[in-house]
């Protein structure tokens, strides 16, 4: 019998440290999936803190350019509204004041720069153009009285 009784106490020692074997095991697994969790919780938080950032940055941006057109606006307005609503005038001082007819005189010199001095410029007389056309002419004829009154006023 006390073979027996040895051979059972042996069974249950050997089953014993299987068991805690397994619940070291067990008790591991557990820890690596909780420090796995803590991680992906971590990385989804900054994720969301830097989606929220992306947002927060885009909205403000997209404020500040409706507060921009809404200034640009009250400009526009402004300024009809002391050229009597005349759109013609608002749009000459538009142009002007946005640097448009030197930035077509520079673009005109350094089209010509450097060409043979024999070049003639060919237009139909004038009267001739049309749409678009017609109006580019008018700003062409309009150029030399006002670099004129430009100057005089120097």
């Amino acid at each position: 019998m006390s073979l027996e009784i040895e051979l059972v106490q042996k069974a249950n020692w050997e089953l014993y440290n299987k068991q805690k074997a397994a619940e070291a095991i067990l008790y591991e697994k557990e820890k690596e999936a909780q420090a796995q969790k803590a991680t992906a919780e971590a990385t989804f938080y900054a994720l969301q803190q830097l989606t929220d950032g992306e947002l927060y940055a885009k909205q403000k941006e997209v404020a500040g350019l409706v507060a921009l057109g809404q200034a640009q606006g009250v400009y526009i307005c402004t300024l009809s509204d002391a050229l009597g609503g005349n759109y013609n005038a608002l749009r000459d001082y538009l142009m002007i004041n946005g640097g448009m007819f030197q930035e077509i005189a520079k673009i005109n010199g350094e089209a010509v720069h450097g060409l043979q001095h024999k070049i003639s410029i060919w237009t139909n007389g004038g009267g001739g153009e049309s749409g678009a056309m017609k109006e580019v002419a008018v700003v062409y004829r309009m150029l030399p009285p006002l670099f004129k009154t430009v100057i005089e006023q120097n």
